[in-house]
């Protein structure tokens, strides 16, 4: 049941870091926490979305080409036993980003040249203390770092966008992770409820728009939000693992307005809820798999033009293989990205996207 474990957390993990609401790029998950004894591991993964649109109204017709580029995610994680009722784990990840470019031969669409990119990494360190009746608590604190650009080129739309650029430096912040999780080992049962944090970044920024000298150096402050992971997964039968998350993201409080623009570029009008449930199997000693399902909810209002989509709904597949103390998981995700209007009108539509990742894991 440890194998299939695996495979489940594989899995689970492939479909939140792929795509998912929002900027994330990571679901911020505990399961190394759990791990038997010491333990190490590096994951890959890349996530190719093809996203397009159509004006409509006065833009009608205009093809907005695709807009969304695609990009490569890591985390790096380390769990170890300090004694039989204590654990520490660190984890690096990519919790959120952003790579939007608008192709530049798609003139005259309004946003044609336009172009955003967001990079983070965090350093988590967590603690875990194993309690009476099969319960344990965890915390510990995330260091996260952020830096975005921006350039927006659609004079049709505002005379401040005829040539705006906004640039920011890394901003380093700490936010804290706390948690509580039982399990009943006999049946490879587990629920874990984990919090993180909200982390207010503010950035050094520097706007340019029709004078190729800076227009405002300011400060921006920009709220990455909170958010609730319930985890959870059970045997249903010998060999045979269900497993699942539901991930609620406070996106609603996110709203990134430069000081001398004085707009939103980026903002939510609705927090978002991420449900992943999926089956694992172990095949024999050293082959398992995993098959899964996933659902963002389609909100239904405008969006914002640098991330038209709006939900999801995806299915995946992984395989495991282990040899004596190591693991290779290998997963591919369908993503069926949401249709969504923007707030100038344009509709994107029966756009998709294809994930793929892999895991190495050491136990040792």
């Amino acid at each position: 049941m440890k194998k299939v474990c695996s495979v489940a957390a594989g899995i689970a993990l492939s479909a939140t870091t792929a795509y998912a609401g929002g900027m994330e790029r990571s679901a911020q998950s505990v399961a190394i926490l759990f791990e038997t004894g010491n333990y190490a591991e590096f994951s890959l993964g890349s996530f190719n979305p093809g996203v397009s649109g159509v004006g409509t109204g006065f833009f009608t017709g205009l093809a907005s080409g695709d807009m969304a580029g695609s990009y490569v995610t890591y985390s790096l994680g380390y769990k170890r036993a300090l004694s039989d009722d204590l654990d520490l784990a660190l984890i690096v990840d990519q919790p959120i980003g952003a790579d939007v470019s608008y192709p530049v031969s798609a003139a005259p669409y309004p946003f044609a040249g336009s172009s955003a990119k967001v990079r983070s990494t965090a350093v988590t360190g967590l603690l875990r203390y194993k309690l009476p009746s099969n319960f344990s608590v965890y915390g510990g604190l995330r260091l996260q770092s952020v830096k975005g650009d921006l350039t927006i080129v659609a004079p049709l739309i505002s005379p401040a966008f005829t040539n705006y650029s906004l640039s920011s430096n890394r901003d380093y912040q700490v936010g804290y992770v706390a948690g509580v999780a039982w399990e009943r080992p006999d049946i490879a049962a587990r629920v874990a409820l984990t919090y993180n944090s909200k982390i207010t970044h503010t950035f050094d920024t520097v706007e340019n728009g029709l004078a190729p000298i800076p227009l405002a150096a300011n400060t921006m402050e920009v709220e990455i939000p909170q958010s609730v992971n319930l985890e959870f997964q059970t045997g249903v039968a010998p060999d045979t693992l269900l497993f699942g998350s539901i991930r609620w993201v406070e996106w609603s409080k996110t709203n990134i307005t430069p000081p001398f623009l004085g707009v939103p570029v980026v903002s939510y009008s609705d927090d978002i809820i991420t449900y992943n449930l999926g089956v694992g199997r172990r095949f024999n000693e050293n082959w398992s798999g995993a098959v899964s399902v996933g659902y963002e909810k389609n909100i239904g209002t405008p969006t914002g033009n640098l991330g038209p989509t709006d939900g999801f709904k995806s299915i995946g597949l992984a395989a495991t293989y282990t040899q004596d103390n190591v693991k290779i998981t290998g997963g591919i995700r369908y993503v069926d990205i949401g249709d969504a209007t923007t707030t100038i009108g344009s509709d994107f539509a029966d756009n998709d996207g294809i994930g793929v990742g892999l895991r190495v894991g050491y136990s040792f």
